[in-house]
């Protein structure tokens, strides 16, 4: 097992973790969470033994062995899947060794140090290494010319993945994860998901994707207020526990406060009395002895929402025999060809359309993205727009746009080049950018603050169309869950494509596929894209994986081709028939929740401006002067308010309860 032993840790004059204790049982699969800056790296650091505690230890078994994924890919020639199977460090050095020992002359001891070797190699499954190599990139999206390739020709999104195919291929006994999805698509993480579930060492993963959290983990290590809490299930099952531990914190802090106040205002009332002074004395001492209880706080959370789109043209885009690719390009720069993507495309947008974009790696999602957005001209076909059509485009890479020796407001200030720079850093800072980080150059600012950024440039121009491309890379789960509501409540078009099975679920009401090099509708939920991907990319036999903990022998399902999936077919049985009514009654129910929502959260904050100005009212009357006969017309004044308060927010209660029984009712169809 794994034991945190009173441990503390200190980054510069920053505390992370104080006097901490901690035990992971061995084969837990936990999830590590924590506000960014909360020390979720450092605690990976520590039990790397790159960082040592400043106070206790850190203890687990010295035999156990350890993987984890390299930041840094050297821009080598050595072909991708031979840098993947170099994770299996003990088979690269027995083969190593079995090299030495085959170039030294023959004898008796030679000989039987071979026999050895070769008999470690069958022990480590060494002629089965090229094959499950081979699976476990093709599982995250390599074809087998990929393969082949060196290092230096792949970006650093694809290197990721090589890095993390090395960590899956090591054998161990503990396997760190820190954010294994910023650099995977869909498709590739259902594959993971799949994979780390049959791992059958301890597992401990950062992550800000609550659906890949969900499916994998069965413990939940939060970090808060620089201490480890340890909570059983989920990452869903963390947030119910976490709300009920809130609720029962907020009671006792209530009732100490109401303990407090009783016991200050008996001494206060007779400390002075001689009958009473040993009463109020003893009262003092039990003040003295209540220990202060701090509130359980949540994290600090933030919201925003897309303005009303100005204009509402239908349709808003009509695509006819559209074909969507590239240019290609001689050493001059002059067109010599065409590479067509995605084919024959007859597509329209209509008003109000949310429609989620989905299909393997390289199956077409992006180019058919840009092709809509504009970035790229259809290769044939025409592409017609509807008038006062206003697009906001975040693209996969978005964030690389941005310039980044300039700040947030010059940014918003050269598509808004007219507007008073208070009104822009008003905005800003609705966003999280507040006081001088507004007028600070970006280059320094974590990924999540960049995407940030991009997001709230992109709410200022009012956009009737959305098109978002993966616009969850770098966001944490509190910045994740503020896109995902404010795209609930957003009144335009939406097309999507995004790994985020949460967002998707929560802001789609439709699926369209890319597969083949064709467009098509997609008849069924992300549980039926899961088993068409299965069925299509990953095929239906299963063989040993690496790297599956101690045995190294897990099943899994293994690609049986790298041909382009097969079009999805409809199952007609009535199995599949039920799971598209469920999955068409979910989208009706999503539906018809999205307006309620939006109407209880503005109800909220409604009541939140009736408590604050009811409380300052009620303060002014708690004032003696205002009794006096010169404040007569003021009195009355604020006991009218008082009245008219007291009124409105009953009112705004009971609409409150209506809404919230309605969308009970709702949870009961769904």
């Amino acid at each position: 097992m794994i034991r945190f032993l009173n441990v503390s840790l200190m980054r510069g004059t920053k505390p992370l973790l104080e006097g901490v204790d901690l035990t992971l049982n061995p084969g837990d699969k936990i999830g590590l969470i924590g506000a960014n800056g909360a020390g979720k790296s450092s605690l990976f650091g520590m039990l790397r033994g790159e960082l040592h505690p400043d106070q206790g230890e850190i203890d687990f078994p010295a035999k156990w062995r350890m993987a984890y994924v390299a930041q840094e890919t050297p821009p080598l020639e050595r072909a991708a899947l031979d840098y993947a199977i170099d994770g299996d460090v003990h088979l690269r050095k027995l083969e190593a060794e079995l090299a030495r020992l085959e170039s030294e002359p023959e004898s008796t001891e030679n000989g039987i140090a071979i026999g050895d070797i070769y008999s470690a190699l069958a022990d480590a499954d060494a002629y089965t290494v090229q094959s499950r190599g081979e699976q476990l990139l093709l599982g995250l999206g390599f074809s087998l010319s990929q393969m082949q390739q060196p290092i230096a020709s792949f970006s650093g999104g694809w290197r990721m993945r090589l890095n993390l195919a090395q960590a899956l291929m090591c054998p161990s006994d503990l396997l760190l994860l820190d954010e294994p999805t910023n650099h995977l698509d869909l498709d590739a993480i259902i594959w993971l998901e799949d994979w780390l579930k049959r791992y059958a060492g301890t597992l401990i993963i950062i992550s800000h994707d609550r659906d890949f959290l969900d499916e994998i983990v069965n413990v939940i290590v939060h970090i808060d207020e620089r201490r480890l809490k340890r909570y059983s299930g989920n990452y869903s099952g963390f947030e119910r526990q976490r709300a009920a531990q809130m609720i029962l914190a907020a009671g006792a802090l209530a009732k100490q406060q109401r303990q407090r106040a009783h016991l200050e205002s008996f001494v206060n009332r007779f400390k002075a009395q001689a009958s009473k002074a040993r009463q109020a004395q003893s009262r003092m001492k039990a003040l003295e002895k209540m220990e202060e209880l701090a509130p359980l706080r949540a994290a600090a959370e933030f919201s925003f929402e897309f303005r009303e789109p100005l204009a509402a043209p239908n349709p808003l885009l009509v695509m006819e025999d559209v074909d969507a690719g590239y240019h290609i390009l001689d050493e001059h720069g002059d067109r010599i060809g065409d590479k067509v993507i995605v084919s024959n495309i007859k597509f329209s947008l209509q008003i109000g359309q949310r429609i989620g974009l989905l299909g393997v790696n390289g199956a077409g999602k992006s180019t058919l993205i840009k092709t809509i957005a504009g970035e790229l001209m259809p290769l044939t076909g025409d592409a017609t727009l509807g008038k006062g059509l206003s697009i906001g485009y975040f693209a996969q890479h978005q964030v690389e746009m941005l310039r980044h020796d300039e700040s947030p407001l010059w940014h918003l200030s050269k598509i808004a080049p007219t507007v008073r720079e208070q009104e822009l850093r008003n905005f800003l800072g609705g966003f999280n950018f507040p006081g001088n980080m507004v007028t600070s150059p970006i280059r320094p600012f974590s990924g999540g603050e960049k995407a940030r950024l991009a997001l709230a440039l992109i709410v200022w121009q009012r956009p009737n169309l959305l098109l978002l491309d993966e616009p969850t890379n770098h966001l944490d789960l509190e910045t994740r869950e503020a896109l995902t509501m404010a795209l609930a409540q957003f009144e335009g078009t939406l097309v999507v494509v995004s790994h985020d099975r949460h967002l998707l679920r929560a802001t789609t009401d439709q699926f369209i596929i890319v597969a083949d090099g064709k467009l098509q509708p997609f008849d069924g939920d992300l549980d039926d894209y899961k088993d068409w991907l299965f069925q299509t990319k990953l095929g239906k036999g299963t063989t040993v994986l690496p790297a599956a903990g101690k045995d190294n022998k897990t099943a899994f399902p293994v690609a049986a081709a790298v041909a382009a999936p097969a079009a999805p077919v409809v199952d007609k049985k009535d199995q599949k028939e039920q799971k598209r009514q469920d999955a068409e009654q979910r989208q009706r129910t999503a539906a018809l929740r999205k307006p309620i929502e939006g109407k209880i959260k503005r109800l909220e904050e409604q009541i939140a401006k009736r408590n604050e100005q009811k409380a300052d009212v009620d303060g002014k009357l708690g004032e003696a002067s205002i009794y006096e006969a010169a404040n007569k017309a003021k009195l009355k004044t604020l006991l009218a308010d008082q009245s008219f308060y007291k009124k409105d927010l009953a009112q705004l209660e009971a609409e409150w309860m209506e809404l919230q029984e309605q969308l009970e009712g709702l949870g009961a169809l769904a």
